[in-house]
């Protein structure tokens, strides 16, 4: 359901749908299905069928099938019902399967790779946004520690506060984290 507009509207307007969602969202949402939609439109024919063999090979179908097939390969192969074998040692069917194996293997890893670039770009999206956020947090609460000093309120002079409102340099928090990482490693 498209967003309703709001009684001045303006964009400010946290305007909710009847399913309770806000405007914002319904905008976002729209905007991550059509990036879907077009990464898979601009996607290769080769990416497009691993991604397909990897769909159906990691289905119940694609058990159900397998099961089915060598339930009848084994059947036919030890001369039930009078079949005549022609697999009596299962050769065969140990190499097909072994080739299957080769073949499903590097499809599920080609999906497994475009899935790691994908959740590499969302992390690289998630860590500016947060980013983002955290600058426009730090200048709020700066603008707002003003104005409780500006109005004699204790609470602008909270040791706190001041530290909160330090400027948070990203390498730095890295590079502690990968001290911290490095101090756990050594413990093991």
């Amino acid at each position: 359901m498209p967003p309703t507009p709001g009684r001045d509207g303006g964009a400010s307007a946290l305007i909710r749908d009847p399913a309770g969602l806000a405007s914002v969202l319904h905008r976002n949402i729209e905007a991550l299905r059509e990036r879907r939609m077009e990464e898979r439109a601009n996607s290769g024919l080769g990416e497009r069928v691993a991604d397909a063999i990897t769909r159906f090979a990691g289905s119940m179908a694609f058990v159900l099938l397998h099961v089915a097939i060598v339930v009848a390969w084994v059947v036919w192969n030890t001369g039930q019902f009078g079949l005549k074998p022609f697999d009596s040692t299962f050769v065969i069917l140990a190499t097909v399967a072994s080739v299957e194996a080769i073949f499903i293997s590097t499809f599920v890893l080609i999906a497994q790779n475009r899935a790691a670039v994908e959740a590499d770009r969302r992390a690289d999206l998630d860590l500016q946004i947060n980013l983002l956020a955290e600058h426009e947090i730090t200048h709020l609460l700066k603008i707002t520690a003003a104005i409780a000093d500006r109005l004699g309120l204790a609470e602008a002079r909270s040791p706190e506060i001041s530290e909160l409102k330090r400027v948070v340099i990203p390498e730095a928090v890295l590079e502690r984290i990968e001290e911290g990482q490095k101090e756990m490693d050594g413990d093991s």
